[in-house]
C-alpha cells in the first residue's frame, strides 16, 4: 500500500470511494456530484485530500480542508473526511492515512488537526482517542444549518 496526494488524474477512483463515503452517512448515492465536487476541491486547491492504493486498487481518502487559528496566528487543519472501503477494513490504513495527514499538519506549521465524528460512530472515536485526539471540553461547538 502507499499513499499519495491526490490529483486530478485519480478523480474516478476517488469520487466511488467519496460516493461510498456519502453513503455510509446516509446519503443518496450521486457519483457524477462527487466528481464534480472532489473535481473542484483540488482544481481550487481549497482541500488536501490523501488517497491509499494498492496498485491500481483505491482503498481509502482522508480529505483536510485549512483553517486558521486567530489567536495564535497559525494555521490548522481540518480532517472532514476519513473512509477506508468496507472490503479494506482493519488493516491499518486509517491509521496509515491520519499518519499522513498529521505528518502534512506539521510541515505545514499547523497548530493542531480538529475532526468531528457521528455521535454513533464508535468505531471512529475508538481510533481518534488511541491516537491521541481528546473531545473538546473548553468550547462548545455550534452550527447554524442554511
Amino acid at each position: 500500500m502507499i499513499i499519495i496526494q491526490a490529483t486530478p488524474d485519480y478523480l474516478d477512483a476517488l469520487a466511488t470511494l467519496f460516493d461510498h463515503y456519502r453513503l455510509f452517512y446516509q446519503q443518496p448515492s450521486d457519483l457524477q456530484g462527487a466528481k464534480a465536487f472532489l473535481s473542484d476541491r483540488l482544481q481550487n486547491g481549497d482541500a488536501v485530500i490523501f488517497l491509499a492504493l494498492d496498485g491500481e486498487i483505491a482503498l481509502g481518502f482522508t480529505q483536510l480542508y485549512p483553517s486558521f487559528s486567530s489567536v495564535s496566528m497559525r494555521p490548522i487543519w481540518i480532517l472532514n473526511d476519513l473512509y477506508v472501503n468496507a472490503d479494506h477494513r482493519s488493516q491499518g490504513i486509517a491509521s496509515a492515512l491520519m499518519d499522513t495527514a498529521e505528518t502534512y499538519a506539521r510541515q505545514t506549521g499547523a497548530i493542531r488537526a480538529a475532526l468531528s465524528t457521528q455521535v454513533s460512530n464508535t468505531a471512529a472515536q475508538a481510533l481518534y482517542r488511541s491516537r491521541g485526539y481528546q473531545q473538546d471540553q473548553e468550547f462548545y461547538h455550534y452550527n447554524l444549518s442554511l
